[in-house]
């Protein structure tokens, strides 16, 4: 039997490895010093750093009696590849929801006339 291998975008979903993740772009920590951030068990924080690293997210380092981790952002790029493909769309619409937006100023009356103040 094989050990299941998670990909990048399953080890992205959980918000508690994406704080993971966030933690670790900033500094390497051993499992004890990320396991501090999170009302979990370090065991289940150790469950999360091992799909992290299924995902090649994070890699690890022995030093002295504790593993050393560190974020590895290169498959991150998958993501941003896929996520900028989905952007055009996004972009359509606010500016579609833009120029809908000034249609709507252009063809109320102002405030001022509103309230009978312009001459």
């Amino acid at each position: 039997m094989t050990a299941i291998k998670h990909d990048v975008f399953q080890a992205i979903a959980d918000p508690t490895r994406r704080h993971v993740l966030q933690l670790l772009s900033k500094e390497v920590l051993s499992i004890a010093a990320i396991s501090a951030h999170f009302p979990i068990s370090r065991t289940a924080v150790a469950k999360h750093l091992h799909i992290l690293s299924d995902a090649n997210l994070v890699k690890s380092h022995r030093k002295g009696r504790e593993n050393i981790y560190h974020i590895n952002p290169e498959p991150l790029t998958e993501v941003s590849q896929w996520l900028h493909y989905y952007e055009q769309f996004c972009n359509n619409k606010l500016t579609k929801l833009s120029l809908l937006s000034r249609m709507i100023e252009k063809s109320s009356p102002s405030k001022e006339a509103k309230i009978g103040i312009i001459n």
